[in-house]
């Protein structure tokens, strides 16, 4: 599964349908591919006291595996946006998505519905 931005929102929010599909996948052994947008995106948020930072850096580096923003993966990203004219996190994240051939895992299905051969799993 590549997990979008907004799923670890919620989960860093406390939302339980997320953390218990979350877990579930883990103890099932399902790997989860995180996108360094995503985190970019994520740790971006202005509002992190530094203990929160601290705890998220942890929670991202333990339960995720991070796909670097590769030559392939741009490439990718770069049909996207110029096939489906999206803004560029979303191609990148949804190349990830390409690249490791999992679905999507998002709650933001507007922004993801136009690209073809994208499997997209809400939660």
């Amino acid at each position: 599964m590549t997990i979008d931005s907004n799923i670890i929102i919620a989960y860093l929010a406390g939302d339980l349908e997320v953390k218990n599909t979350l877990s579930n996948w883990q103890l099932r052994g399902l790997p989860l591919f995180l996108s360094t947008v995503v985190e970019t995106e994520v740790l971006s948020f202005p509002k992190f006291t530094p203990e929160e930072l601290q705890f998220t850096l942890k929670f991202l580096e333990e339960n995720f595996i991070s796909i670097p923003f590769s030559r392939e993966i741009a490439r990718i990203a770069a049909k996207l946006r110029r096939d489906c004219r999206i803004k560029f996190p979303d191609a990148a994240i949804a190349a990830t998505a390409i690249y490791t051939d999992t679905p999507l895992v998002t709650r933001n299905i507007k922004d993801f519905k136009k690209i073809p051969n994208l499997k997209i799993l809400k939660i």
